[in-house]
């Protein structure tokens, strides 16, 4: 998961130019920060103290320094070790109140400030999904884990919660169950017995060198057990959960980051490991560092789905640069499994992008590569375009050079923003200064329609794909659509031999008919195929819009049924709004049942989409 393109936004300047903080992070900067709290899983809170260092970067007088925080109780401020006077000041949704902290004195440039917070998190928070041990597999221990991204890390700690700014990190959690974050483990101690005859407490410490924004801060606690995938490679899941997310994984990952390594440099973070979540992570992936958390549905039993790791080791390089991110995962495709599947994988991606940009309208800004986000919630910008616009934006850059030059630039560009941020235009002159010794690829570049790529909303122009494994989906579905009155019997063999990604785009080509399928054709093509016996929610999911497109009765409770199952985003939001279509009443009975499964991220969207909020 991320959704910058190219304005994502460490300071290569004194100007703040993300505009959903309400930090002054151009006059103060911070370089450290400790968190220590106690995870409360009877409260649903986390307490304690978060720790910045700071560094006063500009020339100016600043007598205050800002922080983010939204829905925080705030109960002390100290600068070095003394009482400092500070105020919330009246919130500016949808980025939260900030946090005012008085300076008795006028600080120096380059000079060093202590900040210590005690902070309690609230019922409010966005960043916390707290689940019973009844929402568990097992059903015997609570759970609790983070999804900071975009901007809720400041409903865990006050911070300088932007992209733009990175910090090394200290994690110390004191929880009765095993503790994961991103950091890399330093070791747990200090067990304490039960304060309320509960279960006894242990501190759990982890530190992350390489500096890292607020969004990538991660924890995790539950009933939580490992198995290794890999030289450097652990993926952590439930016990029940483990033997089937190892193998899942386990033949893929290293190949993965190796491959990666190659068309970058090598892997800085020494270990990469996986947290297979319960089912309400709302996300197919977050790459945070050391632990990418990831969504249970890629456990299909079939490896079909292991796409979404390469997209998060990606990450690992391209940071919130998701058009970077979807651009090198369907590189290290090409590289492990043949340069037909990027663009077999492109057309899946395009599809989606369709999908997207017709939902928001062809002219409305967040189609656009790079986006204003001014006064505007990053969750309503959230799509797939950023990643599949700018994924064929890249595409096109490297047509316009050929794959040699351009694979020469890749580890030239991230060597050079390294541990940094940047925005479009950074990119652009990085890429612009890379190849001015080339007279034919500077030519390219100088003549290419940069405006137009960067801020015109709606579609890119649309590539020339490689459609050699997908006209054979394309023929099928051709079938279906003229099935009445021509003699078409479908046969289980129709689709045996395919991967779950063509019988994907099969089906999106259904989704795509002028005309929906009649309902005893959609009932036939599920007992055919098999497709409401699939483990795989990829499939499952598409075959069940096809049958409420066609308002096919028979998939309205298997669809209610996932969605009480299934958390991410990608699957229940349009399935909500598909549902909402053919039977309102049946949809808002379906979100009352099982809000409170859903992460507060999906939750809110949804009731975007239902209720317009």
């Amino acid at each position: 998961m991320a959704n910058a393109a190219f304005n994502t936004t460490t300071r290569t300047s004194k100007r703040i130019r993300d505009p959903n903080t309400l930090s002054n992070y151009d006059e103060f900067l911070t370089i450290q920060t400790v968190t220590n709290f106690e995870i409360d899983f009877q409260q649903k809170c986390l307490f304690g103290s978060v720790d910045l260092r700071l560094k006063k970067i500009s020339q100016t007088g600043a007598r205050d320094i800002f922080l983010d925080t939204s829905y925080l109780d705030i109960l002390k401020v100290n600068i070095t070790d003394h009482s400092s006077s500070w105020n919330l000041l009246p919130p500016k949704e949808p980025n939260g109140s900030a946090l005012r902290i008085s300076l008795e004195n006028e600080v120096p440039k380059d000079e060093l400030l202590d900040v210590s917070i005690d902070v309690r998190t609230t019922d409010q928070c966005t960043a916390l999904q707290w689940l019973a041990p009844a929402q568990t597999s097992n059903g015997r221990h609570p759970y609790m884990f983070s999804q900071c991204q975009p901007i809720r890390a400041r409903s865990i700690f006050p911070c300088q919660d932007t992209p733009d700014v990175k910090s090394v990190f200290e994690f110390n959690f004191r929880s009765s169950l095993p503790v994961i974050t991103s950091g890399l483990p330093t070791g747990i101690r200090d067990s304490q017995p039960s304060k309320n005859g509960g279960s006894g407490t242990s501190l759990y410490t982890f530190k992350q060198d390489v500096p890292i924004p607020s969004y990538l801060f991660a924890v995790a606690s539950g009933d939580i057990t490992t198995a290794s995938i890999g030289p450097r490679s652990t993926v952590a899941t439930g016990p029940e959960e483990i033997e089937a997310a190892k193998w899942e994984l386990e033949a893929d990952t290293e190949h993965f980051v190796q491959t990666a390594e190659k068309i970058i440099y090598n892997y800085v973070w020494s270990a990469y490991n996986v947290l297979v979540l319960p089912p309400s992570f709302p996300s197919g992936g977050m790459e945070n560092p050391v632990y990418t958390y990831a969504t249970p549905t890629i456990i299909s039993g079939d490896r079909q789905n292991v796409n979404v790791i390469a997209h998060e080791i990606s990450h690992s390089w391209s940071g919130n640069l998701v058009s970077w991110t979807v651009y090198l995962e369907r590189r290290i495709l090409a590289a492990v499994l043949g340069e037909p599947h990027r663009d077999f994988a492109a057309i899946i991606g395009w599809k989606a992008l369709s999908d997207a940009i017709n939902q928001f309208g062809e002219d409305h800004e967040f189609t656009k590569l790079v986006i204003d986000l001014k006064g505007k919630d990053p969750d309503d910008a959230y799509s797939v375009i950023p990643y599949e616009k700018g994924f064929t934006f890249l595409c096109h850059l490297e047509k316009l050079v050929g794959q040699p030059k351009w694979d020469k630039f890749i580890p030239h560009y991230f060597t050079t923003f390294k541990e940094k941020s940047l925005d479009s235009d950074e990119f652009k002159s990085t890429l612009l200064e890379y190849f001015a010794s080339d007279t034919e690829a500077s030519k390219a570049f100088q003549e290419l329609d940069w405006q137009s790529w960067f801020y015109r909303p709606g579609f890119p122009p649309k590539p020339d794909f490689d459609t050699s494994m997908v006209d054979v989906c394309y023929d099928l579905a051709g079938k279906w659509e003229r099935k009445s009155g021509s003699g078409f019997q479908p046969r289980a063999d129709d689709i045996a031999s395919w991967t779950a990604n063509q019988i994907i785009v099969f089906l999106q080509r259904v989704e795509d008919f002028k005309q929906p399928l009649r309902k005893e054709d959609v009932r036939e093509m599920g007992k055919v195929y098999k497709l409401m016996d699939s483990r795989n929610v990829e499939l499952v999911s598409r075959y069940f819009t096809i049958g409420l497109i066609s308002r096919d009765e028979e998939v309205y409770a298997p669809t209610v049924d996932l969605l009480g199952r299934v958390g991410r985003m990608k699957f229940v939001r349009p399935l909500f709004r598909r549902l909402n279509e053919v039977d309102r009443e049946l949809a808002v009975r379906t979100f009352e049942k099982n809000k409170d499964f859903y992460h507060p991220s999906c939750r809110v969207m949804v009731e975007k989409d239902l209720f317009g909020k």
